[in-house]
């Protein structure tokens, strides 16, 4: 289990993060601040594996936080959350796990906490590099912002640019299909059809039989062509775990 500080300069929104946090079993003791300056106070005494922090506070911001943690002997892993995206570019930065905005969501959360534990080495990406995931400058609204390839679900042409589905929007880069799918293929991702590259790790269900076969991915249902069908099933047969003989 692990040790949380939160800390925002608003009650209802840490009680809520709290609630929140303490669904989830892999988390422990949870510290509660409402201010920079009572963190600090907090993290002198007890030590803490990972900090959810607001950026707009009062006094000490969250980023002002972040960086007088880096100073510490026992540093924990920072999480961001907060309803400003611009400060993303700069959250990962200071190395942030990861960037959440408000509200949050449940099941957006418990990724961020299971990103937590594999920054300490507690999950699947023991390997400090592939612990570090891969980030896309991307922009929406006039705003640039980060996000993670893994967030990543599939990628849709758009002509010379490319639009990135991730569960809470879509993305468009000026990045050409082809190029994506040669950088992306050891990441997982797959060309299905001249319009659809997929991430394989979010597929929930392949119909590849009958006249029009389909691949689902979250709450998108995207067609397979068929001269991509063969590459398609062996990329599908070589992920399927087979009894030892």
């Amino acid at each position: 289990m692990i040790s949380v500080l939160i800390a925002d300069d608003e009650q209802p929104a840490v009680d809520e993060l709290a609630f929140l946090l303490g669904q989830d079993p892999r988390i422990g003791t949870i510290h509660r601040a409402t201010s920079g300056a009572e963190a600090i106070r907090i993290l002198t005494r007890e030590p803490v594996d990972a900090a959810f922090l607001d950026i707009h506070m009062p006094g000490l911001s969250g980023f002002d936080l972040a960086r007088a943690l880096q100073r510490f002997e026992h540093k924990p892993a920072f999480v961001f959350v907060t309803a400003d995206e611009e400060g993303a570019l700069e959250a990962f930065d200071l190395a942030a796990v990861d960037y959440l905005l408000k509200p949050v969501r449940t099941e957006r959360l418990h990724r961020s906490v299971t990103r937590v534990v594999e920054s300490m080495g507690q999950g699947p990406a023991t390997d400090a590099a592939a612990a570090r995931p891969e980030m896309i400058a991307v922009t929406l609204g006039g705003t640039t912002r980060m996000i993670r390839r893994d967030d990543v679900r599939y990628v849709q042409a758009q002509g010379d640019y490319a639009r990135l589905h991730t569960d809470e929007a879509s993305y468009l880069v000026r990045v050409p299909m082809s190029d994506l799918e040669r950088q992306w293929a050891e990441a997982g991702f797959v060309r299905v059809h001249r319009s659809y590259l997929v991430a394989l790790p979010h597929v929930t269900r392949v119909r590849l039989g009958g006249d029009r076969p389909t691949i689902v991915v979250g709450q998108a249902e995207l067609p397979v062509s068929r001269r991509l069908l063969p590459g398609l099933r062996e990329r599908l047969e070589a992920a399927t775990p087979r009894a030892r003989p």
